[in-house]
């Protein structure tokens, strides 16, 4: 009989931090501190064009227009020449990654040959619908079924112990 190799590939994931409050920084930081928050960057991380890519998006945003993954190369490269960065991470198939793991958790949409923040809304609106309701609570659903197989597995023998114990205590009492 064949043997059952089980893969741990998660069906979703979301990391999520939490930091101090956003106050007096600049745009490109707000947006890394929500990239940090999110999980698109890791802490202390230097390749973070995932930052530039999606200021780029967002500052597109008020247009109402989708934007081509060439603009939105040459608008990165812009952004992180403006700043002072290195041209780290700017290759067309790392910037079409970065824009893969925007549409990854629903902050960006692709329309045809291009992209926009997903339906022209706000960033509240795509947490509180797309994140918080839907993709955060499946993931917790299934994390709570984990934690309910668990107990039965690992406590209903514990439970049995000490339904046993109390009902021996009892009979000791009664005696």
């Amino acid at each position: 009989m064949a043997k059952l190799i089980s893969r741990d590939t998660p069906l979703g994931e979301i990391t999520l931090r939490k930091y101090e409050k956003p106050q007096g920084m600049t745009r490109r930081d707000l947006v890394r501190k929500l990239c940090l928050s999110l999980g698109l960057l890791q802490p202390g991380d230097s390749r973070d064009v995932v930052v530039d890519v999606f200021q780029v998006l967002l500052e597109n945003a008020s247009s109402k227009e989708a934007i081509s993954s060439q603009d939105i190369e040459s608008l990165t490269i812009a952004n992180r020449e403006k700043h002072g960065l290195p041209k780290l991470g700017i290759a067309p198939s790392n910037i079409r990654r970065q824009v893969l793991r925007l549409r990854d958790l629903f902050l960006v949409e692709k329309i045809g040959n291009a992209y926009r923040i997903n339906e022209h809304a706000s960033l509240s609106e795509i947490f509180n619908e797309k994140i918080e309701r839907y993709y955060l609570e499946s993931i917790l659903s299934r994390v709570r079924e984990y934690i309910s197989e668990i107990d039965l597995v690992f406590l209903k023998n514990k439970q049995s112990e000490l339904n046993n114990e109390s009902a021996d205590k009892l009979n000791e009492e009664r005696n």
